[in-house]
């Protein structure tokens, strides 16, 4: 285990909302937190709306893919970060669990996309300024 705090994003398709989440936190913790993410059902691509919308703010993410959920993802991370994958994740006791209702940007373009990425990112910060020592 590292010494620095770890966070998993957990979604269906890990397509959209974890990677937008785990691309804001690697940028913004600047690298000062370990970041994953995963789906249970992960799609093919990442979603092009996305990776538009994150690179509006700087933010690179066409060279992710999708990555499978497994249990070592979840027990190797101190927080695990859900976004609607209901029943499909597992839990370890001992972890911090929370689940994010946000909307899915799947099937929708970047206008519709901005608003998501705008609340992901507020709450990243807000995850940030309680995983790392001011």
């Amino acid at each position: 285990m590292s010494d620095k705090p770890s966070v998993l994003f957990v979604c269906v398709h890990n397509a959209g909302r974890s990677q937008m989440a785990a691309a804001f936190l690697t940028t913004l913790s600047e690298g000062r937190i370990e970041v994953r993410s995963a789906g249970s059902q992960p799609a093919d691509a990442i979603n092009p709306a996305a990776v538009e919308a994150m690179a509006e703010l700087g933010i690179d993410m066409s060279a992710e893919t999708p990555k499978v959920l497994t249990d070592e993802a979840v027990k190797d991370s101190d927080v695990v970060i859900t976004m609607g994958c209901g029943d499909e994740c597992p839990y370890f006791p001992g972890k911090r669990y929370e689940d994010w209702v946000l909307e899915d940007p799947a099937g929708k373009g970047v206008a519709s996309v901005r608003p998501i990425r705008d609340e992901i990112k507020g709450r990243i910060e807000t995850l940030i300024g309680e995983l790392l020592p001011a």
